[in-house]
This record gives C-alpha cells, sequence and structure tokens, in this order.
C-alpha cells in the first residue's frame, strides 16, 4: 500500500506514533523520518527514558514532540508515558515503533489496516507469521514457542510472536493500557495476556523487521531463564487480581 493510500485509509482519524528510546541517538533520526515519510499525519513522539547520549535533543532536531522523563523507568513505564499522553490528548490510533530502528515503519499498513477496519481493538506485527525470515539465536526462538504456547492457550487464539512491540491500538486498548500496563520484563507478554483479560480484540499479522543494527543484548541464557519464571508467576497473578478499570463498551 502506498502512503498516500495508508493516508486516505485513515481519514481523519487523529493518530499517534509512539518511539520510547533509551540511548538511540544513532537511529532515532532515521526512524522519524521513516515514520513521518510513510504518513505525514502521524504526530510522534518520542519519550526519553534517561537518555545521556543526546537522544533527546537528536528527536527533537528531526521534529518529534518529546516526553522526558526524570530517570529510567524502563520500557514498561516508557511506553505507558506515551500511552497516557496519547489518551489524554485525544487520539483515536496509537502505534508503538522502538527506536532502535528494528520496526520498520514502511510495515505500517499491515498493523494499521485491520485497526481501522475495525477487526481488532490491539494489532500485532509478528516476525515469525511468514513475511521474511527474522533471525533469531536458538534459544530465543525456543523462549518464543514457549511464550507464544502460554499466551496463545491464555487467550484462546493462536500466536507466535507475544514479545513484539509492534502494535497499533485502537481507543478501547488506550483506555486499559494508559490506566494498567506491566513495567517488567518481557511487558509486552503480560499486556497481551491482560488484553485477553480485558476481552479486547487481538489480531496477529505478519510483518518483516531489521536486524540489529547496534550494540547486543546483555540477556544471558541464565538471565532470561531468571526473568522469564518471574514474567510467569506475573502473569498468573495478574489474571486474577481484580481489574483495574472498566471499559467502554464496543461502539
Amino acid at each position: 500500500m502506498q502512503p498516500s493510500q495508508l493516508e486516505r485509509r485513515l481519514g481523519s482519524r487523529k493518530r499517534i506514533a509512539i518511539v520510547p528510546a533509551l540511548n538511540e541517538a544513532e537511529t532515532i533520526g532515521r526512524v522519524i523520518r521513516e515514520i513521518r515519510e510513510v504518513d505525514p499525519g502521524f504526530e510522534i513522539v518520542v519519550v526519553d527514558d534517561g537518555s545521556d547520549d543526546g537522544t533527546g535533543e537528536l528527536a527533537e532536531a528531526a521534529g518529534a514532540r518529546m516526553l522526558r522523563l526524570p530517570f529510567n523507568l524502563g520500557i514498561g513505564g516508557a511506553v505507558q508515558t506515551g500511552y497516557r499522553y496519547a489518551l489524554a490528548n485525544g487520539f483515536d490510533i496509537a502505534v508503538q515503533i522502538d527506536g532502535d530502528g528494528q520496526h520498520d515503519p514502511r510495515q505500517l499498513p499491515h498493523i494499521l489496516v485491520p485497526l481501522v477496519d475495525g477487526e481488532a481493538d490491539i494489532v500485532i506485527g509478528s516476525r515469525f507469521a511468514g513475511a521474511g525470515e527474522y533471525k533469531a539465536t536458538i534459544h530465543r526462538r525456543m523462549g518464543q514457542r514457549v511464550w507464544a504456547a502460554i499466551v496463545s492457550a491464555i487467550v484462546r487464539q493462536p500466536l507466535t510472536d507475544t514479545s513484539s512491540s509492534f502494535r497499533a491500538l485502537n481507543r478501547r486498548s488506550l483506555s486499559l493500557f494508559a490506566a494498567d500496563y506491566p513495567h517488567g520484563f518481557l511487558e509486552t507478554v503480560e499486556a497481551t495476556v491482560l488484553a485477553g483479560k480485558y476481552h479486547l480484540r487481538l489480531k496477529e499479522v505478519p510483518v518483516t523487521m531489521r536486524e540489529r543494527e547496534l550494540g547486543r543484548s546483555s540477556l544471558t541464557i541464565p538471565l532470561s531463564l531468571f526473568y522469564s519464571a518471574k514474567v510467569l508467576l506475573a502473569v498468573f497473578v495478574s489474571l486474577f487480581r481484580r481489574p483495574a478499570i472498566r471499559l467502554e463498551e464496543e461502539p
């Protein structure tokens, strides 16, 4: 789909791209430019999660609106800050795009069209649903499959990429995540389970993503296992705790 076609599909819907970023000076300017090339109608908000490498200044110079956190809250806190801003300012659609360049803004139509067509409340871009071949280490791919199986069973629909943060949300989903969003490791896994608990409609679509260009993950296998155990406990606790809010009925 061409950018002009996407703009026509979105029409007058007020839309925002939320870009959480921690020390992404090397990539943040390109990410902002690429989003704007796909759809100039997006307001782009960069949530600077305590960067010390000039990320915020570069994002501002590229034309993004800045939300600067006073100290590092972690990815969950940064994302929820963006969602709160989006809800408070009357946005109809929000997309989450990472600041490290792995998410390709040219894939935005894939996650936006099902939302615009009313097929889902949350659309997840999956690296493992058949569009291209995303390379991952063996232990990461095994972990993805385990989480996909667990979350699929909980939400009662098949999912392949529960850790993907390339997502599009409508206003019902925004109202939930602005009030209640996980702040720990693999927060997207918990968020997906939370969405299922509130009976939000989930849809997964295939997208291609880029490989990490700069840096490398600090997670070792033992650390991954430790954090995964914590997330598993948090997921099951969240299933039984009292709902934080009451969502509006579907229009």
